[in-house]
């Protein structure tokens, strides 16, 4: 992808300030872990899920150590090979994974179809909505084909959809998505708000939801299920299954125990989903900061734990655990070929040319290797810390660069 002055600004605004990648440009200075993409990609993407496989993967990197560009990463790869992605930030207020019916609801608010081939670096929308607007233009410019006329669309749209969806694990889904399809033919906005309310677990009406043959809201006990029925519809659409990335965004021992317990249940059953076969065409990833979380005594933990004792590398990808620390061989070296591509980021950004920019980046690589065992990892200082420097370079205020200015540029302000 091509880099603009306005991307390359973006970029360094966004990891500037806070030291995360941004959603889309993160290619830009991207190094280190292709390997194993291209084998999730080879042994994944590109054949197994397409043929009705099914995988769980743990990736454990420190916080601030990559594990969000990783999953940026692995996101656009998934697009390329035309699967919907459902990135979700774990956090205990929107998207609680103790409570399965809620992590169903944020998988649904998050997945996104892939980016039109003209606009690869505008992100699709997020939600139910696109996806089944997608779905409808299919369906309509298919039977205009057929010279369906306009009074009969919305019925024959109807049929369509049902027709399609049928054998879903859910059949109050089956319903809900053929009547959404039937709204969106009619120009029926009331109805297909309900609709959408309901398939995205926003809460049960029994005035609204009951006469559109919907009996129960979605619940814990029905979540499994619910989830199934999202990826065998967009396999229904033509998808090839469905990639769901979860990335804890907070400290997981603030919950309580028993929320901990259901957390680990959850995240047990959902791995053991991913080896039965009604639930094929799915990668599933989990990115957490260590593994002190999974650490017990009671048979819920060594459960788990049994699950993901396996180790992914390039030799053994079958297994479970993606330590990223354990990707990086030489990491002075990453951090050199980093810094020197957000040098050249930096330069299209401002317009300017940073002198002495290797020595720079080279002496910020060693002052955040230094504090490696922090509580933030250092890639992430590093990278804040090479934004600085370049900042202090392009004011004419420390060219060249030194190991002791480094050290001062990365100090808490």
């Amino acid at each position: 992808m091509s880099l603009s002055p306005v991307l390359a600004r973006r970029i360094i605004e966004t990891l500037g300030s806070t030291g995360t990648p941004p959603e889309w440009g993160f290619q830009h200075f991207s190094a280190g872990i292709d390997g194993v993409l291209e084998v999730l990609e080879g042994d994944y993407l590109r054949d197994f899920l397409p043929a009705g496989g099914s995988s769980f993967k743990l990736l454990v990197g420190t916080y601030g150590g990559g594990k969000t560009h990783f999953l940026y990463s692995l996101r656009a790869i998934a697009w390329q090979r035309g699967f919907p992605v459902a990135y979700v930030p774990l956090s205990s207020d929107e998207s609680p994974f103790h409570q399965l019916d809620r992590v169903y609801a944020a998988i649904v608010k998050r997945v996104a179809l892939p980016p039109s081939t003209e606009r690869p670096d505008v992100l699709s929308q997020p939600g139910l909505l696109p996806l089944l607007k997608s779905w409808h233009a299919t369906i309509i410019e298919d039977l205009q084909a057929r010279d369906i006329p306009s009074s009969e669309l919305a019925a024959a749209a109807f049929e369509v959809a049902r027709a399609a969806l049928t054998g879903l694990d859910s059949l109050q889904m089956q319903k809900a998505l053929a009547k959404a399809i039937e709204a969106l033919a009619s120009g029926d906005d009331a109805t297909l708000e309900a609709l959408l309310t309901w398939l995205s677990a926003d809460g049960f009406s029994a005035a609204t939801h009951r006469p559109l043959g919907l009996l129960h809201g979605i619940d814990r006990s029905v979540a499994l299920s619910m989830l199934r029925s999202l990826v065998q519809w967009l396999q229904a659409m033509g998808h090839p299954g469905l990639v769901i990335l979860f990335d804890e965004a907070e400290q997981l021992p603030s919950l309580s125990t028993r929320q901990r317990d259901a957390l680990l249940s959850n995240l047990r059953e959902l791995i053991d989903e991913c080896g039965h076969q009604h639930f094929g065409g799915v990668l599933m990833m989990y990115a957490v900061p260590d593994q002190r979380f999974f650490e017990g005594r009671s048979s819920v933990y060594e459960a788990l734990n049994q699950r993901i004792a396996t180790i992914f590398d390039v030799y053994n990808p079958t297994g479970v655990t993606i330590r990223l620390d354990d990707v990086v061989k030489e990491p002075l070296v990453l951090l050199q070929t980093i810094g020197e591509k957000l040098g050249v980021v930096f330069e299209s950004a401002y317009g300017c040319k940073l002198e002495n920019k290797s020595a720079a980046v080279g002496a910020v690589a060693k002052a955040a290797y230094e504090q490696r065992f922090g509580d933030v990892g250092y890639k992430r200082l590093f990278v804040q810390g090479c934004i600085k420097a370049f900042q202090a370079i392009r004011a004419g205020q420390a060219t060249p660069l030194d190991l002791a200015t480094a050290r001062k540029l990365m100090a808490p302000s």
